[in-house]
């Protein structure tokens, strides 16, 4: 690496003097790379000044600089499309006459195993720039990289394409509700407003089984973790514990049931439990929603999920060692009633959204499964030592 490439590191201004920040000059922090969703970057969140810059480790560098990021997320790359520096967390590099900036950035991905293997520290890990300067890189003619750069920013280009896809599609069910039913908390449409309470069936805090070990069989234990923040619920990558068949009918999820995480940061998390291929348990930091016949389950979830839903939560939860939020709270959250066939339209096509963006999921997996396996293959047998 250092036969065709300066080798720099970062650093970071005082914080205690302001006049070192705000000045402008790009100034690039781990977070700014791991966000980004193509391989070049032009703006970062922060700035420093000229003054900063002199009264600090930092280095300023030019255009198609490559930013690598060195300490706890290794392996991240960029190239800058403007004057840059960065804080201590990189590596970076300022190419010689025979390397392609973009070349070196994608074949530095593909040694981040090998940065992790040798890299050091106890607090995080951090692979020393003069580790790094000595790996060996494959250098073909200019020619043949930009080749390489062409096709694989080709294929990266087309999983962008699939998660702008994606994140348009996330969109339209929120959209949707705020069409069909208002604002809840305006309840502009004027439909009855009831509590959460009086259309639930019961509410349930997960049990907990601290005698047991996770085990290959049993019923899936659903945590916070397996929920995500859109009213995804990813059951099949929960772990699984061994039940009675007793435990089994007292404590097994139906499909219809709401869940909601009630303790810690993720407070507000919701979502609706559709069934499963194996029996399925609530976790102990959730708490489950029965919902009467009279609603539509995936109505009182996208109403949860809003704006309005979240607010209320949030409010709802009481700061002791942690935020917690409990079942009379939930019950206690007002909520507008729409009739049962207009909520029953809005479940269909909600049905039908979520058909699609499983299609997008599959669709943006296989192009990034694509991409990485033509990363590979690209420098396979090249990789250095």
């Amino acid at each position: 690496m250092e036969d065709v490439a300066q080798v720099l590191g970062g650093g970071t201004p005082s914080r205690t003097e302001q006049s070192y920040f705000g000045g402008g000059i790009a100034w690039a922090t781990p977070t700014d790379i791991t966000k980004l969703d193509r391989l070049y970057i032009r703006h970062t969140k922060e700035t420093v000044s000229e003054e900063g810059l002199r009264n600090s480790s930092t280095k300023l560098m030019p255009a198609g600089a490559v930013l690598l990021t060195s300490r706890a997320t290794i392996g991240f790359t960029a190239v800058s499309t403007v004057l840059i520096c960065t804080n201590q967390g990189f590596i970076n590099f300022i190419c010689g006459p025979d390397l392609v900036p973009e070349y070196l950035a994608y074949w530095l991905r593909t040694q981040r195993d090998k940065m992790i293997q040798r890299a050091g520290g106890t607090t995080f890990k951090e692979i020393a720039r003069g580790t790094l300067r000595k790996f060996e890189i494959p250098v073909p003619p200019l020619a043949e990289q930009r080749r390489i750069v062409d096709l694989l920013s080709r294929a990266e280009g087309i999983v962008r394409l699939r998660r702008e896809a994606e994140k348009k599609a996330a969109e339209l069910i929120p959209a949707l509700f705020l069409d069909m039913f208002g604002d809840p908390a305006t309840n502009p449409k004027g439909w009855p407003v009831v509590s959460v309470g009086q259309i639930a069936t019961y509410t349930r805090y997960g049990p907990r089984f601290p005698d047991r070990q996770y085990s290959e069989e049993g019923a899936h234990i659903l945590r916070t973790t397996d929920m995500g923040y859109s009213g995804e619920l990813r059951w099949h990558d929960s772990p699984m514990l061994p039940m009675s068949n007793a435990e089994l009918e007292k404590y097994a999820l139906y499909p219809g049931t709401l869940l909601i995480t009630r303790t810690g940061a993720t407070i507000g998390k919701t979502a609706l439990f559709k069934g499963s291929d194996r029996p399925c348990i609530a976790g102990a930091y959730l708490i489950e929603v029965g919902l009467c016949s009279d609603v539509a389950p995936e109505y009182v979830l996208h109403c949860f999920l809003g704006q309005y839903g979240q607010s209320c939560l949030v409010s709802g939860s009481r700061a002791v060692a942690q935020p917690n939020i409990n079942a009379p709270t939930i019950c206690a959250i007002p909520i507008p009633l729409p009739d049962l066939s207009i909520q029953k339209a809005f479940a269909e096509r909600v049905n039908g959204i979520e058909s699609i963006q499983s299609q997008q999921a599959t669709a943006t997996a296989k192009a990034q499964a694509t991409f990485d396996a033509l990363l590979a293959s690209v420098f396979n047998g090249h990789g250095g030592k």
